[in-house]
């Protein structure tokens, strides 16, 4: 077992058991005496190695079989210019739900390609919380309506899946999209309730360089050709199976690693009742405090990431060197917020969060 716990909010701590395995299979995977990372992506190993990796993706999620699984490179912000890109079609507007960072940073790039309109926003409660369905304006002609589902930097969460055909006015035609980069597989989810799905791996599912993108059939082929540059397109992917290119062949093998590990731990279902438990832990600690402080609106918090403050923000370097020298790191805050933060993926050991929980604690008692 490892002695150090790693809450890096990404890339992202692995399954122990996962990592073994990789370094078991380094030099010779399963007897055919080559790395993967050696391996042609066209022979019969790679082959095995990434239908394998997307049949128990679907199985996990319930893909339907007129959803697509695509494996892209570039990271989930790619997908910030690919989405209005590939899902405009004719319109001229796109739909966007504000919540932090991520989701802005999102609308921010698919201004260049659309219009875009705020459909909801959480900012004026400096996004603390997810805008509950009542106050979503969606646009009768948005191409789509994006959101993200956690925010990785504020630590707010959708708890509901949103149903636009609740929303003002009729719009339940209107495709969802959302980017799950942060809580991807932690969880169940309906996917016929969306009509794209992005995710980076290197926070639940896999190593940094991979995207998971999850797309309805019907909304492939709507990328204008003349525009579209072939590598943009989510239907050449499609077409081709993932491998129209070299894809990112090292990481969809460790996802598929990760996939099996999943399936082990018993499904999503069971995995959740884990992240809950695990969450509960450390907003334990902090509501019972008043040493610690989470400002996100209680129904909203986040599974996956859990920022925080220290009341003497003096403290903060403190309270790092000493959770290192406890095994735990990687616990600062972004930048743009301060704090702290506890990433608590799938993979975070309920061990490692008890951990966690206790050295709060006490550095509590020695600081308060």
């Amino acid at each position: 077992m490892r002695k150090t716990y790693n809450f890096s909010a990404g890339p992202a701590v692995l399954p122990e058991e996962v990592l073994l395995q990789a370094r078991e299979e380094m030099l010779d995977w399963q007897g055919s005496g080559i790395s993967v990372m050696e391996m042609s992506h066209r022979g019969k190993e790679f082959t095995s190695i990434i239908n394998n990796a997307e049949a128990t993706l679907r199985e996990l999620a319930n893909i339907p079989a007129h959803y697509k699984v695509v494996f892209l490179q570039g990271g989930a912000s790619s997908q910030f210019a690919m989405v209005p890109m590939n899902l405009l079609g004719k319109n001229t507007q796109a739909d966007y739900v504000y919540t932090g960072s991520w989701s802005k940073k999102a609308a921010n790039e698919a201004s260049h390609y659309c219009l875009t309109h705020t459909a909801a926003s959480s900012e004026n409660d400096g996004f603390h919380s997810a805008p509950p369905l009542e106050q979503w304006h969606v646009s009768p002609d948005a191409a789509y309506v994006h959101y993200t589902t956690n925010e990785t930097i504020g630590g707010v969460e959708f708890q509901w899946t949103p149903d636009l055909s609740k929303t003002s006015g009729n719009h339940g035609e209107i495709p969802l999209v959302a980017d799950m980069s942060s809580n991807f597989l932690s969880r169940p989810f309906d996917v016929e309730k969306f009509g794209l799905i992005y995710a980076g791996a290197q926070k639940n599912v896999g190593p940094a360089g991979l995207v998971v993108t999850i797309i309805r059939e019907d909304l492939l082929g709507m990328a204008p050709l003349a525009q579209t540059p072939t590598m943009f397109r989510y239907k050449t992917y499609a077409d081709h199976g993932s491998m129209y290119n070299t894809p990112p062949t090292y990481a969809i093998y460790i996802m598929g690693l990760v996939m099996a590990w999943l399936k082990k731990q018993g499904g999503l279902a069971a995995v959740e009742q884990r992240n809950i438990a695990k969450a509960q832990l450390i907003y334990d600690v902090i509501d019972a405090s008043d040493f610690y402080h989470n400002p996100v609106n209680l129904p909203d918090r986040s599974r996956m990431n859990i920022p925080f403050t220290l009341s003497d923000a003096s403290l903060d370097e403190v309270f790092l060197k000493q959770a290192k020298e406890n095994g735990l790191i990687q616990l600062k805050g972004h930048r743009s917020v301060g704090g702290m933060r506890a990433s608590i993926y799938n993979a975070m050991p309920l061990e490692g969060v008890q951990t966690l929980a206790t050295f709060m604690q006490e550095f509590e008692k020695k600081h308060a």
